[in-house]
């Protein structure tokens, strides 16, 4: 027996009585356009499982303490922001591991600094991608050691800054030892095969800078 792909679609006040608002309410929210146009038909307006999924998340970001301000700045920053694809590259080989989450549980991962602007400076950095209506961090290891990083004090801003300025050096890192393969002969498979000595490298190195950091005493002392 096959399957029912079909999706479920509401009317206006089906979709209120569902996400459990007034019909008043989704019509303002339809006008700030914080949820997309509904499909018509003649002179009646179809909401699916997507405009059901976005006033849910409207609703718990606003339990959150959210304005309805931040809440438009965020929905226009997810609407234009890159599919996951294209942050990832189709078919590209990646030894990270992407997570689904939900606004509201993007701000449970960062609290008070899970703002509008910093959600947006996520998706500029390429943190951060859409896939369909839902959001893609594109790496479980990076979305842990932000949070990690922001419950030791560090503000959220601070840390995408930095790694603005940590991306611009690995991709000078990859860049090098992709040269030091392929410029000798070497494959895209070469390439792949021979990844985790580049990663060694690079760890040892770094490993090594911290060493010399802390003991030349140039971290801020403390009393």
């Amino acid at each position: 027996m096959a399957e029912n792909t079909e999706k479920r679609e509401y009317r206006m006040e089906e979709l209120a009585e569902a996400a459990g608002i007034t019909v008043r309410t989704l019509r303002f929210y339809r006008e700030r356009k914080l949820i997309h146009p509904p499909r018509r038909e003649g002179r009646i307006a179809w909401y699916d499982e997507t405009h059901l999924a976005r006033l849910r998340t409207i609703s718990a970001l606003l339990e959150r303490g959210h304005t309805l301000n931040g809440i438009a700045e965020l929905a226009e920053a997810f609407d234009h922001g890159r599919n996951v694809g294209e942050l990832l590259g189709l078919g590209a080989p990646t030894e990270e591991t992407p997570v689904r989450l939900t606004p509201e549980a993007l701000a449970d991962y960062f609290g008070d600094q899970a703002t509008p602007e910093n959600f947006a400076a996520s998706l500029e950095l390429g943190y951060l991608g859409t896939d369909g209506g839902e959001i893609v961090h594109i790496s479980r290891r990076l979305l842990d050691v932000t949070a990690a990083l922001v419950r030791e004090g560090i503000p959220l801003a601070d840390v995408l800054s930095a790694g603005r300025r940590v991306r611009e050096h690995t991709e000078s890192l990859a860049e090098l030892f992709a040269d030091l393969v392929l410029t000798r002969g070497g494959t895209t498979e070469d390439l792949q095969r021979l990844r985790p000595l580049a990663k060694s490298v690079v760890e040892a190195e770094l490993s090594l800078a911290m060493d010399r950091r802390l003991q030349s005493g140039q971290g801020p002392q403390r009393s």
